[in-house]
């Protein structure tokens, strides 16, 4: 019985499914604190677009929030400054460590014409972010970002 033999070119495999990437970005102080302004009443979907971001974000993580440790001094910085209960800052910021993907920044650079969003430029560049979402967009010029720039609307409609 003569044996024979297999055809010595295989199939190649099915390529595998390309895992859908979460979006990467970094969010700008004015929409963490303008969300969590949004917070103090009762929350109703649909009247603060930084709060039903944030909502949103720490309901379903539907993006990868970036942070520095830059980033994470100004949030609490200002919130401070704006009288937030201290208990409800640290609340909000373990929550966004827990849960965001911290960027080690190599370097400074000079991109926004407002000197204390250039940790959110430069934490957007190097870690690689799709977006920036602001309710400043003139501190983000497009044009000097891989990043798209993004109001919250635009980012829960996109």
């Amino acid at each position: 019985m003569p044996i024979v033999k297999r055809d010595v070119h295989r199939r190649s495999p099915l390529p595998r499914k390309a895992k859908k990437r979460k979006r990467r970005g970094v969010v700008d102080t004015s929409v963490l604190v303008a969300g969590v302004s949004g917070f103090r009443r009762p929350y109703i979907p649909g009247r603060n677009p930084s709060a039903d971001l944030l909502h949103d974000w720490a309901e379903k993580s539907d993006f990868t929030w970036l942070i520095t440790e830059d980033i994470l001094d100004e949030y609490k910085e200002v919130l401070k400054r704006l009288k937030v209960r201290p208990a409800l800052i640290g609340r909000i910021v373990n929550l966004i460590r827990e849960r965001a993907e911290e960027v080690k920044a190599r370097y400074a650079a000079e991109i926004s014409p407002d000197p204390k969003d250039d940790p959110f430029c430069v934490c957007a560049e190097q870690g690689k972010a799709d977006f920036i979402v602001t309710l400043n967009p003139s501190d983000f010029p497009a044009e000097l970002l891989e990043a798209t720039v993004l109001s919250p609307r635009q980012m829960i409609e996109s």
